[in-house]
C-alpha cells in the first residue's frame, strides 16, 4: 500500500475514510508522530484520490483539501552510471599497467585504514582485480543501485550508497586490525541490497501490519548475501558489513528521509558525493 494523504488531523482522516468506505475502496488509517495518513493500494490510488477529490468539490467544504503525499523521488537510473564509472576507471588503472600499484595505494587495507588512511574505504570501492571481477559488480550496482535511486532519488542514492559501502570497508578493516587488504565495488552493491531491505521491512510495518510480513524484504536481502556474497575467492566480511551498514542507512532514510527531499537536495547530495570520492583520490594520490 502507498500514501494517499498525509499529515492529516484526526477529523480530515475520518472523513476522508468514511468517503473510502463508501465507495468500497479499501484502504488503512496510520497514526504517527506527523499525524494521521491514509494508505490505498496502487491499484487504487487514481481512484481514490479522485474520490475524494469529488467529494469535496459537490459539497464545498469549508477547509481545503489536503494535498496528496509526494510521490517516491526522482526515479533516476543512477546504478547504471555507477556501473559505467566503474568501468572507466578499471580500464584507466588497466590502462597505466600499474594497477597491483593502485591496489596497494588505493585498496581498502585494514592495517593503513586503520593507521588513519580513512580514504581507502572510499576509494577501494572503485577498484577491480579483473575484468570478470568488475562485471560482475557493474551488473550488481546496475540492479541494485538503480533500485534505490528508484526509491531515494538519484542524488541521495548515490550518497547513500556510498555512505553504506565505505562504512562496511571501515567496519571491516578495524575487524581484522591486520595486512588484510580488499577491493571492489561489492561492499557497495551489498550496501545497495542492505538499504532495500531495510527500507522495505520499515514500509511494510508502517503500513501493512502483521500480514504483510515486513521481515521477508531482510529475509530476501541475507539470502541474497549468501547465495552471492559468499562465493570462493570474496572478501565475505566487507559484504557482510557493508549489507548492515545499508541496513543502518536504509532504516534512518525510511524513517526521516523518505519523501522529504526536493530535487535541489537531489544535487546537493549528489554533487556532495561525487566531492567525497574526488576528494579521497586527491588525498590518496597525496599519501602515495
Amino acid at each position: 500500500m502507498i500514501e494517499l494523504y498525509e499529515n492529516l488531523s484526526q477529523k480530515d482522516a475520518d472523513l476522508c475514510s468514511l468517503v473510502l468506505k463508501a465507495s468500497f475502496i479499501p484502504h488503512r488509517v496510520k497514526k504517527d508522530h506527523r499525524g494521521f495518513a491514509i494508505f490505498v493500494d496502487e491499484h487504487h490510488f487514481d481512484a481514490a484520490r479522485h474520490t475524494i477529490e469529488q467529494y469535496f468539490m459537490e459539497n464545498r467544504m469549508a477547509y481545503t483539501l489536503p494535498d496528496a503525499a509526494p510521490p517516491d523521488a526522482d526515479h533516476g537510473y543512477a546504478g547504471i552510471w555507477i556501473a559505467v564509472f566503474l568501468a572507466a576507471i578499471h580500464f584507466y588503472v588497466a590502462s597505466t599497467g600499474a594497477a597491483v600499484d593502485f591496489w596497494q595505494n588505493f585498496g581498502a587495507s585494514a592495517a593503513r585504514i586503520n593507521d588513519g588512511e580513512w580514504f581507502r574505504t572510499i576509494t577501494a570501492l572503485f577498484l577491480h582485480a579483473d575484468s570478470v571481477h568488475l562485471v560482475g559488480n557493474m551488473l550488481g550496482m546496475a540492479v541494485f543501485g538503480t533500485a534505490v535511486s528508484q526509491v531515494a532519488g538519484w542524488g541521495v542514492g548515490c550518497a547513500i550508497i556510498l555512505l553504506a559501502g565505505a562504512s562496511g570497508n571501515m567496519v571491516n578493516a578495524f575487524m581484522y586490525q591486520d595486512s588484510h587488504l580488499s577491493i571492489g565495488a561489492s561492499t557497495a552493491v551489498f550496501g545497495a541490497v542492505g538499504i532495500l531491505s531495510a527500507y522495505q521491512f520499515v514500509r511494510r510495518r508502517k503500513t501493512g501490519g502483521a500480514k504483510s510480513r515486513p521481515w521477508l524484504p531482510v529475509l530476501g536481502g541475507i539470502a541474497l548475501l549468501g547465495i552471492l556474497g559468499g562465493a570462493a575467492h570474496v572478501d565475505l566480511g566487507a559484504h557482510l558489513f557493508g549489507f548492515l551498514g545499508g541496513m543502518v542507512v536504509g532504516i534512518v532514510y525510511a524513517l526521516y528521509g523518505s519523501g522529504r527531499i526536493t530535487d535541489r537536495n537531489q544535487w546537493i547530495f549528489g554533487l556532495s558525493a561525487a566531492g567525497i570520492v574526488v576528494f579521497s583520490w586527491l588525498i590518496g594520490y597525496l599519501y602515495a
